[in-house]
């Protein structure tokens, strides 16, 4: 029996995949700039077109010193933000002065089938070179059958001049569709920074 092999096997050479495989690819739906906003809302732009949707924040800058980042989710187009929410969060701190390092579980920022906002990240720094930026995943919203599972990776420049970084998971404890999203700080205004919202094909 011989062996078949291709002429050209990089992976340069290959310039579409079959329509049956997925390639995973990130298109941008809407983008938000901050400017002292009290919030980011995504109220369009969230429905059963993608099976994931990925929120990408880019240098979110916060007006009030050591503050938190949160979000929360709406079933009724942002009339209302308060879908029950189960989630755990943990992080590691690392200061630069190389004398306080963490990895800790959080039990005061998760939540347990509450109807508040979820902290992404605490403890943002408000100077002018201080910020946050990270992803947020949140998998099928429009799913009428399953509750919505969501996933985040958020570093920051910490007030206390220190890498903070924040990782957490949940889910929206709803059979009926996620259609909107809010972001909004624990205090004060959202001084600047992006947020970009993905659909993933």
């Amino acid at each position: 029996m011989s062996v078949v092999s291709a002429n050209n096997n990089a992976l340069s050479a290959i310039t579409a995949l079959p329509a049956s495989i997925s390639g995973g690819e990130l298109n941008l739906i809407s983008t938000q700039t901050a400017s002292g906003s009290a919030n980011l809302s995504f109220t369009s732009g969230i429905d059963s077109t993608y099976k994931e949707y990925v929120f990408k924040f880019i240098n979110i800058h916060p007006a009030t010193d050591n503050t938190t980042f949160t979000f929360n989710l709406s079933a009724d187009g942002g009339s209302n933000y308060n879908v029950s929410k189960t989630t755990t969060v943990f992080r590691a701190f690392h200061d630069e002065a190389d004398s306080s390092t963490e990895l800790d579980y959080l039990d005061g920022l998760d939540l347990a089938n509450g109807t508040g906002v979820q902290a992404l990240v605490e403890n943002i720094g408000n100077g002018n070179d201080e910020s946050s930026s990270g992803t947020l995943h949140l998998f099928e919203p429009s799913s009428t059958t399953f509750v919505k599972h969501f996933i985040w990776e958020v570093p920051s420049y910490a007030s206390s001049n220190a890498m903070n970084i924040q990782y957490g998971a949940g889910y929206a404890n709803t059979t009926s569709a996620i259609n909107a999203i809010q972001f909004t700080m624990g205090s004060g205004n959202i001084d600047s920074g992006v947020i970009k919202l993905y659909g993933v094909s």
